[in-house]
């Protein structure tokens, strides 16, 4: 793989900042990008890959921003993608949103890490900590001797430094899945899946090496098992201090870990499952009345876990006034900036049902009403929890001092993008 430049352009296609690493491409051909993308836009054939004649443009949007990479040889696009998306990450490091105000500000400093991220088209560092080592935003007097560069730089673990001490040793895994589901106005699953991630936090002296093993109840997409009862992983993805293949073999996750706070992995699940929490609305209108609502909510996980900071967002007309509620369980709010009942739950039981009722006055006359309503939204989060039911088993620290670590594994099930499309 090899860039022929990398430019950073506004929304309205200005270049911000650029480097021409090969000087093999006219560098003013980024001239061309911006009517080559509404052109696409206008024709509804729009991707994330231009060819033309005299090269190819690659590109990604960002914030306000459009990141384009030129490229003459046929090179593998993909790889160009996930560099796009490691400096895209290494911009955050540094000045936490990548946006047209960040890129102003930091012209010297982007300029030193796209000089550092990729030598000759080739991408070379892209971990945004060890960069942080040697290219600094703060100004600093000229010195006779030249920074130190890390040894991580050119060494085989480019994602970590060494002679990294702390005084305590601590490792956090926070195990962390997102729930997306769409219902249509009878209940009906229309999509539902699961974006699982693995974060850890590593607090560790030296260079330790890491195992780290799972439960049997998850499949990896690559694995042919087709036993019953089991989740299957999809898409994927390690961070790049996995050793791949003592996984394929073993199916042990084996690393040294990056310094701090880092995405282990990420998964998808699509797999159909039960709701965890189902919202039932019944609805009564009454003409130039009142309008009555029945809100059953219903928990399908097991008894022992429970849901935390519930929240139920069901959308009432704009010109609905003099609410009342009543419920057994939580408090309910109405609120007339999102013309929105919002029932919130502080802690709800697995396999509980629960009911609320409120009622609106309407006004005598009243305004055609929309097509379309919006659909309930739903907010929670449940400790302890799994969709997937996946466990680390083990998860082991190796040290040539030897010391000892506890490592604290945390699970955490939460609401994604979660609707109920009503009547």
């Amino acid at each position: 793989m090899s860039m022929s430049a990398i430019y950073i352009l506004d929304v309205k296609g200005k270049v911000l900042i650029s480097r021409n690493y090969r000087g093999d491409v006219d560098f003013n051909v980024i001239d061309n990008f911006m009517p080559l993308l509404i052109e696409k836009e206008e024709e509804g054939y729009c991707t994330p890959v231009i060819h033309t004649e005299s090269c190819t443009f690659s590109y990604v949007k960002h914030n306000n921003l459009y990141i384009v990479s030129t490229t003459r040889k046929n090179c593998n696009i993909a790889l160009v993608f996930v560099f796009i998306y490691r400096m895209i990450k290494v911009m955050e490091t540094y000045f936490k949103e990548m946006e047209e105000e960040s890129i102003k500000d930091n012209f010297i400093v982007i300029y030193e890490l796209m000089d550092e991220l990729v030598d000759f088209g080739y991408p070379q560092t892209t971990e945004g900590k060890i960069l942080q080592e040697f290219i600094t935003q703060e100004s600093h007097a000229l010195e006779s001797q030249q920074p130190r560069i890390p040894v991580a730089v050119t060494n085989v673990v480019s994602w970590r430094s060494e002679g990294i001490k702390y005084k305590r040793n601590e490792v956090y895994l926070d195990v962390e899945e997102c729930v997306n589901l769409l219902t249509n106005t009878k209940g009906s699953v229309l999509q539902n899946e699961v974006i699982g991630s693995m974060r850890m936090k590593s607090y560790l002296s030296g260079m330790p090496d890491l195992r780290l093993g799972l439960n049997d109840k998850v499949v990896f997409e690559s694995s042919r098992k087709t036993k019953s009862k089991l989740v299957e992983l999809e898409d994927v993805k390690f961070h790049q201090c996995v050793r791949l293949s003592k996984f394929e073999n073993k199916r042990q996750i084996s690393f040294i870990p990056p310094d701090g706070e880092f995405e282990l992995l990420s998964y998808r699940i699509s797999t159909h499952f039960k709701p965890l929490i189902c919202v039932e609305p019944i609805i009564n209108v009454h003409p130039s009345s009142r309008i009555e609502y029945i809100i059953k909510i219903k928990t399908q996980f097991k008894r022992r876990s429970v849901a935390k900071s519930v929240e139920v967002s069901i959308p009432v007309p704009a010109d609905v006034d003099s609410p009342k509620f009543s419920t057994v369980v939580g408090n309910v709010k109405y609120c007339p900036e999102d013309n929105a009942l919002v029932w919130f739950i502080k802690s709800l039981p697995g396999a509980k049902e629960y009911l609320m009722m409120a009622h609106f006055n309407l006004p005598s006359i009243r305004a055609e009403e929309a097509d379309s309503k919006p659909p309930i939204q739903v907010k929670f989060q449940i400790p302890y929890f799994t969709v997937s039911g996946i466990q680390v088993q083990y998860l082991k620290i190796i040290e040539k001092s030897g010391y000892e670590v506890l490592p604290c594994v945390r699970y955490t099930t939460k609401n994604g993008d979660y609707q109920i499309r009503i009547k």
